[in-house]
């Protein structure tokens, strides 16, 4: 099996059983000062407009570069700023390092290299940072409900999940008891997703050991009154290397499945969550690209798209009142081969798409049309590393 060799950093060791990755010290001379000029200056946004953040996960120094959206879709980089943390230069390999809260107003950033989370407070197109926050060994993804958040640690020596309480002020507070491990200590986990109900805590895990049964998994934790998440359950999944996973707000799943790269393979599964346990609905629906990874469902729970690395294009799915998935475009848009898509993100009235390509060091911008076609918009190119590492992409 031929996997992706980009993804030395998390995943290649893991599969490896090498040891665990050096992690960098914390960054002392990162400023939390925007290192553009045109950042400096308050953007106000304008009716039907937003912005969108995208994250270098640099090694010299993490940084959010900032985009202000036009009421048509389109991106404007405005500035860039730094997390005071390091990144690990080589993409995360994970779905959702960057977060946005509910209401917009914070933004959370793991900082992989340096062990730890930065919080920012959100102004229009402008980052505040508050604070950063030691928040496990490498933690590679994030997920939010309410004033919970939970961090997903992908080192090969820790592999697990850990809780915060959110205050007001957006900073976190260490939940007691909330660290749990994965069912695999080898799992190379690629996203963590709170149920919409903040119920349970679902995990993909890209590869486990050969002598645990299932061998392919998705993990669920059951999250208590008091937000603490009790321990894995596993749960077989469908399809070979489940990436990445995405809710309806009915508490239908849909899984993006790899299939270990290989050519014309892949697919997405769907589940009904019931408790801590994941039914099948479809499984493994093929879209004939090459290593499907990131996915993302519309608010209104019609449609899914997926970012598919190998073949530098976005697949669309129809998804049914029942909670099947039917293919709708293998081929929804093409970036080409060299653009190495690595995160994808929508606005919150999913109006457009915006997909992370780290082969190009940019964002590529789309229109999602009533029937679920896209029509591209631009690409915003700058201010991140080209085919070095950019992971995360968050807007609204």
């Amino acid at each position: 099996m031929k996997l992706r060799t980009h993804r030395a950093g998390i995943g290649a060791v893991a599969l490896a059983l090498a040891v665990g990755t050096t992690l960098l010290g914390s960054a002392g001379n990162a400023t939390a000062q925007s290192s553009s000029p045109a950042a400096a200056k308050t953007v106000l946004l304008g009716q039907g407009e937003g912005a969108a953040f995208a994250m270098t996960n640099a090694t010299a120094g993490n940084q959010i570069v900032r985009y202000r959206r036009s009421a048509d879709g389109s991106l404007r980089r405005v500035g860039t700023t730094n997390t005071r943390g390091l990144g690990i230069g080589v993409d995360l390999d994970t779905q959702g390092p960057l977060r946005l809260s509910q209401d917009h107003r914070f933004l959370y950033a793991v900082n992989a290299g340096s062990d730890s989370v930065s919080v920012f407070a959100v102004d229009g197109t402008d980052l505040t940072l508050k604070e950063t926050v030691y928040a496990g060994d490498q933690p590679v993804s994030l997920t939010l409900h309410d004033d919970l958040l939970y961090v997903l640690d992908g080192s090969v020596a820790s592999n697990s999940i850990r809780g915060f309480s959110i205050g007001a002020n957006g900073r976190l507070s260490p939940i007691t008891g909330s660290v749990q491990p994965l069912s695999s200590p080898i799992a190379v986990p690629g996203d963590i997703e709170f149920s919409p109900d903040g119920s349970t805590i679902l995990v993909t895990e890209k590869t486990t050991a050969l002598t645990l049964k299932p061998s392919i998994a998705l993990d669920a934790f059951a999250v208590d009154k008091n937000g603490v998440a009790g321990v894995a359950k596993r749960n077989q999944s469908a399809g070979i290397r489940p990436f990445a996973l995405a809710f309806r707000n009915d508490k239908q799943v849909v899984v993006a499945e790899s299939f270990d790269a290989s050519a014309g393979r892949s697919a997405v599964s769907s589940y009904a969550l019931k408790g801590g346990t994941l039914q099948a609905n479809s499984t493994s629906v093929a879209n004939h690209q090459t290593d499907t990874c990131w996915i993302v469902v519309t608010h209104d729970g019609r449609y899914a798209y997926t970012a598919n690395f190998g073949s530098g294009t976005i697949s669309s799915y129809a998804l049914g009142d029942d909670g099947t998935v039917t293919l709708r475009q293998g081929t929804a848009a093409s970036l080409g081969l060299s653009s190495q898509p690595v995160d994808l993100a929508q606005t919150a009235d999913s109006h457009f798409l915006y997909l992370l390509m780290r082969g190009k060091g940019g964002v590529a911008q789309f229109r999602i049309g009533d029937d679920g076609a896209l029509t591209r918009v631009g690409v915003a190119i700058g201010g991140l590393p080209v085919a070095d590492g950019a992971s995360g992409l968050a807007a609204y």
